[in-house]
């Protein structure tokens, strides 16, 4: 049988194409519904098809995607981002997103509160 033809479990292809770490990862993210296979829920071991549309939703990032090989092997980087090609306005969505995160980031300190940084923090606490 060809592999063309009977495609790849989604839980495989997903570890493959690095999405996820771990198979386990890949399948605990499809049971929970953050991947979508042509718009529906699919369920783990649904075959992959070349020209497939993938949304994946990897924490804060949401990825869309369409399938252009298949692997049931993990490789480098490079070789896993020749398997799927991303949609440019998915692209678009995720760096704007990346950027408000930036901006609503809450500033650090520079370093560890030396003894009057942490009287001041102390007094304010309890309202001295």
């Amino acid at each position: 049988m060809n592999k063309e033809s009977a495609g790849v479990r989604l839980d495989k292809w997903l570890w493959a194409a690095r999405f996820f770490r771990t198979r386990s990862l890949a399948r605990t993210a499809i049971e929970a519904g953050h991947v979508r296979y042509d718009e529906q829920r699919p369920k783990v071991s649904k075959n992959v098809q070349v020209g497939a549309q993938l949304r994946i939703r990897r924490g804060q990032e949401d990825f869309e995607i369409t399938v252009l090989a298949l692997s049931d092997q993990r490789r480098g980087a490079p070789e896993a981002q020749r398997l799927y090609q991303e949609h440019a306005d998915s692209v678009e969505r995720r760096e704007q997103a990346r950027l408000e995160r930036r901006a609503n980031r809450m500033p650090q300190p520079d370093g560890r509160p030396d003894r009057r940084d942490r009287r001041a923090l102390r007094r304010f606490k309890t309202g001295d």
